[in-house]
């Protein structure tokens, strides 16, 4: 399949595009590079996949593989792309990252996920394209005390201005699906780590912390769980829903909304045990109290995962934060 990945530069976006990519499928990514974080680390990325220059599409590992630098907020060039191309399936993976920048930065979001959402959205009823898989979240089920939690929960209480914009993408994504028949599938990602991970995560941050004797947030007082999922298992279930399109049915439209968690909520002071384990090295913890826009919980009940693609999450904790801590210390040279 022809398939476009936006956000390619980003940690998993890179990771499906060398999957799909692996097996044969020819890739578009697309990427602006922005600064949140490290370019450096993005374009690293790029490396892997064969992008030595990012001024210079010609990939020297995949043949298959095409590199545009381009911004989902421009829409005319996106069309141009989508025309050019002549794109079947959209990975939509591009978004403004991160909470607790959302409170500094606003714009950013609307920008991003919102504008550049609906950029997305017309572009793929123009082409009539065959599927498309969007990126949203689990910040979106906010103040939701039930758990574990299910896409079937009233999710109308985001904490974040980022959970309200995937709460939005979720509505924009389902009239497109009901007014044109557009095949629509949303991920609600839940905290997603592993090596190659965004650097403003805090596993990443504990890590660096660690390593360099400095003291670590522990937020909460360590009063948190995360449904930690590894990298590799999220790429995995991304690519068996790229395979496995909505189709109508009755009165619905071709749309589904999946959770794509581990189903197994770690507590903070464990998953930070686990990384002090792999570094064989003691954290200074510092306990404050919980930041303005998280969460105490989050848990995936993954069971429509299971039952439509007879899938779930599976990498245990202890064997993520190993290859994580491996790949880290190799990448910063410790």
């Amino acid at each position: 399949m022809k398939i476009l990945v936006t956000g390619v530069a980003g940690f998993i976006g890179s990771y499906v595009a060398n999957s799909l990519l692996e097996r044969g499928d020819e890739v578009i990514g697309i990427d602006n590079l922005n600064d949140y974080y490290d370019v450096n680390l993005k374009k690293d990325r790029l490396k892997r996949l064969g992008i030595e220059n990012i001024n210079n599409s010609s990939s020297s590992i995949y043949e298959n593989f095409t590199f545009i630098l381009l911004n989902i907020s421009d829409s005319e060039k996106l069309n141009n792309l989508f025309v050019d191309y002549d794109i079947q399936v959209v990975c939509h993976l591009a978004a403004q990252a991160g909470v607790r920048y959302s409170l500094e930065n606003p714009s950013a979001y609307i920008q991003s996920n919102i504008v550049g959402f609906a950029n997305i959205l017309e572009c793929s009823k123009n082409a009539k394209i065959k599927h498309l898989i969007y990126a949203s979240s689990s910040s979106v089920y906010g103040l939701n005390k039930k758990v574990p939690f299910s896409v079937e929960d009233n999710v109308d209480r985001p904490i974040s201005l980022y959970a309200a914009t995937k709460k939005s993408n979720e509505l924009m994504a389902y009239s497109y699906s009901h007014l044109y028949d557009l095949p629509v599938t949303g991920l609600r990602f839940f905290t997603v780590y592993g090596p190659w991970g965004r650097p403003d995560m805090a596993y990443f941050l504990f890590a660096e912390a660690i390593l360099n004797n400095k003291p670590i947030k522990v937020f909460n007082h360590g009063h948190m769980e995360r449904d930690f999922t590894f990298i590799d298992d999220i790429v995995e279930g991304i690519v068996r829903v790229i395979d496995n399109k909505p189709r109508r049915l009755e009165n619905e439209p071709p749309y589904k909304l999946y959770n794509i968690g581990n189903n197994k909520p770690i507590n903070l002071l464990h998953f930070i045990e686990n990384i002090e384990h792999a570094l064989g090295k003691k954290a200074i913890k510092q306990f404050e109290p919980i930041q303005a826009g998280d969460v105490t919980t989050t848990y995936a009940n993954v069971d429509n995962l299971i039952l439509d693609l007879g899938y779930a999450p599976k990498t245990p904790i202890n064997e993520g934060i190993n290859k994580f801590v491996d790949w880290y210390l190799s990448y910063y040279k410790y």
